[in-house]
């Protein structure tokens, strides 16, 4: 879920933003059908959502949602880290920066559009129009996530909870953010950079 996450710790290498971004819709052995970069690309997605999961801060950020939402706590977790990479002074310096990596995002992925797994096919068109990567930086765009986050679940009923809890420990959520992303970064840094060499 947390796509601009996995878009930015791509370090704006095409094939593995590909790679990264489509991870979740790849099953199995059919990673191995896609070009090496891209293969890569999905090793490093995985490692990335191991290395989030089993983080100190984002057991504490999960905590939060976990008594309204038991098992999707950690799907609302992940939209919510999104928004403040979006708003991370430190990562995207202006509002216009993070716009243009949005659309720069846009345009390497629909480059390799054949090769997008079809459930991720049907979904890039909502993504690029509707602008989901820039959107994350406002609380009405983490509003309609959790309300598309729900519509996609199969035992989710409703999302207003989750945005008054979002609202509500807004300074806690952030301060889970601010603990974990350098030391995501460093470790996806030097995870891929072990992945280029193998």
């Amino acid at each position: 879920m947390n796509y601009l996450a996995h878009a930015y710790l791509s370090f704006n290498l095409p094939e593995i933003l590909l790679g990264n971004m489509i991870s979740d819709f790849v099953k199995g052995k059919k990673q191995f059908s896609y070009p090496a970069q891209v293969q890569v690309g999905i090793r490093l997605h995985r490692a990335i959502d191991q290395f989030t999961d089993t983080h100190e801060a984002t057991r504490e950020l999960k905590s939060v949602f976990r008594p309204h939402y038991r098992l999707y706590a950690g799907a609302f977790a992940d939209v919510v880290y999104d928004h403040f990479l979006a708003n991370d002074d430190l990562v995207f310096a202006t509002e216009q920066e993070l716009k243009q990596f949005t659309h720069s995002t846009y345009h390497y992925l629909q480059q390799g559009r054949s090769w997008f797994p079809p459930p991720f096919d049907r979904m890039f068109p909502y993504m690029s129009g509707q602008d989901w990567l820039y959107h994350y930086r406002f609380r009405e765009g983490i509003y309609k996530s959790f309300h598309g986050l729900v519509r996609r679940a199969a035992y989710l009923e409703e999302c207003e909870t989750a945005f008054a809890v979002f609202n509500k420990e807004y300074e806690k959520l952030r301060s889970c953010y601010t603990a974990f992303f350098p030391e995501l970064k460093s470790f996806s840094v030097e995870h891929l950079q072990q992945l280029l060499k193998a």
